[in-house]
């Protein structure tokens, strides 16, 4: 007896979930498919949301395919893409209006999925990683494809020319690169007519990725082949080679010095006086080179020494001038470190890191500078 129960009781609730679908198929009459269908043939053009409304309910009461469902179907799937489309580009357009580095990102990421050609898009996504440093090896990948892009004699707008967002999109891949691959996209970014080559912050990444890249490595092998502290010919070879980087690390700090803002003046002028009296021996030169140095090209880097040159007779090698190379710094290879011993310690100042620049032998220690410079890039 219970058992039958049960099955009455599960019959009833079949088919009260059963009678809404008898009821829609009920209403599909072949004089609602032929009104409805109408209603949707009248509006396709003039009034899409009249259409879509006709469609949808055609397609909602007349489940089975008839030569209708197929081209209203179509109609509704081209009206919702289109309507979502047109939503995530003004999402989009907001997350760039408010500086939501991350939103730029991953809604970007759906634009140029459905279009692919959307340069401006792959632009905005390729410079999110100047605006949030924690999205730059992301942001990089799109900076790549916005240069290849542009390269290709894609659109460029917003902006005026196209070196504009290329001398931007150049800097991001270098900041995501290690320190030793980064310097050719810092110079290269140097070079393009944009605001970008007036401003500080590049020239401080460049003189942090010579630090931490080849000056390093450089210092590193000289205090290898100096053990006991007396100069060999190898030590030699290696010193003609790191003189020339910490000559382009003093140029490039030069270059920060002389478009820095007051706020950081201060803490890049130690940093580069302290570099260039270890290079020079003395500070005589140094205001006249930060004075004078954006009139000069910016430097390329050094070609790597294979043996020692032939000193011309009657010549003395010595210490350089206002930041030239020479091959005869004496007193050994200046560290990077900051911290009172030769590691290869940083100064971070957010976005923007580059190595300390105090001491004068691998022995000595500088006095470690109380203020850093602000270096956030924020971008619109």
């Amino acid at each position: 007896m219970k058992r039958t129960i049960k099955l009455l009781a599960l019959a009833g609730l079949f088919a009260a979930v059963a009678a809404p679908t008898f009821a829609q198929t009920d209403k599909c009459t072949e004089e609602f498919k032929s009104a409805t269908y109408q209603k949707w043939y009248d509006n396709r053009k003039g009034d899409q949301d009249a259409a879509y409304q006709a469609a949808k309910e055609y397609l909602a009461t007349c489940t089975t395919e008839d030569q209708y469902t197929k081209a209203l179907a179509n109609f509704v799937k081209a009206y919702d893409d289109l309507h979502a489309n047109a939503k995530i580009n003004s999402d989009f357009q907001a997350a760039y209006e408010k500086k939501n580095y991350a939103e730029q990102l991953r809604l970007g990421k759906q634009i140029v999925a459905a279009d692919p050609d959307k340069t401006s898009v792959y632009i905005v996504m390729g410079l999110a990683g100047l605006g949030d440093p924690a999205l730059l090896n992301e942001s990089s990948q799109y900076a790549k494809k916005a240069i290849e892009m542009l390269e290709a004699g894609k659109p460029f707008a917003p902006y005026k020319t196209k070196d504009e967002p290329l001398a931007y999109l150049t800097y991001v891949v270098g900041k995501a690169s290690p320190k030793s691959d980064a310097i050719p996209y810092f110079l290269k970014a140097a070079k393009f007519d944009s605001d970008l080559k007036k401003d500080w912050r590049l020239y401080y990444d460049l003189a942090g990725a010579y630090g931490e890249g080849p000056r390093a490595k450089l210092t590193e092998e000289y205090k290898a082949k100096t053990p006991n502290g007396t100069e060999t010919p190898e030590s030699k070879l290696v010193l003609a080679n790191l003189n020339p980087i910490i000559d382009r690390q003093i140029d490039a700090l030069a270059r920060a010095a002389a478009l820095v803002d007051a706020t950081n003046k201060k803490a890049i002028m130690e940093d580069l006086t302290d570099l260039y009296k270890y290079r020079n021996k003395s500070e005589t030169g140094l205001s006249e080179l930060v004075a004078t140095v954006l009139s000069k090209p910016i430097p390329e880097v050094p070609t790597p020494l294979t043996s020692l040159p032939t000193p011309a007779p009657g010549s003395t090698s010595g210490p350089a001038t206002n930041g030239t190379s020479t091959t005869g710094t004496t007193g050994g290879a200046k560290t990077t470190g900051t911290n009172g011993g030769s590691t290869t310690g940083q100064k971070t100042t957010g976005s923007t890191t580059v190595s300390g620049t105090g001491t004068a032998k691998p022995a000595a220690t500088p006095t470690p500078q109380n203020k850093k410079p602000r270096s956030n890039h924020r971008r619109g």
